[in-house]
């Protein structure tokens, strides 16, 4: 079994708790943090089982600027490796998943936009 822990930071609807039980069968808590060379956009969500979790239709996006005054504020969750691949099937195909630098100088996955 792989008890490799992942850090996933989340700015937008993973921080709602019923998104989160949907998702993970649990609540997570997590520590606020800010993502550097970012600013927040919204995205149209269409996808029918995202909307039935979310209960939003549009929904935050980060978008790279590689600007590090541009900053979007959040939490980093703890995440089993199984969670995150459970986040990656709720994330719609406008987002893709990367490494992303903090002020706390921590690393963390992040969804962003897509190039």
């Amino acid at each position: 079994m792989n008890n490799k822990r992942e850090f996933l930071f989340s700015y937008g609807t993973l921080q709602h708790k019923q998104v989160q039980q949907e998702t993970f069968g649990r609540e997570i808590s997590g520590k606020s943090d800010i993502l550097l060379g970012y600013r927040l956009e919204h995205v149209e969500i269409t996808d029918p089982k995202v909307l039935s979790v979310s209960k939003q239709q549009f929904h935050p996006i980060i978008v790279a600027t590689d600007n590090h005054h541009d900053q979007v504020k959040g939490i980093i969750l703890e995440l089993t490796a199984q969670e995150l691949a459970q986040a990656d099937s709720y994330e719609v195909d406008d987002y893709q998943r990367i490494l992303g630098e903090f002020k706390s100088g921590r690393q963390a996955w992040i969804y962003a936009a897509k190039n």
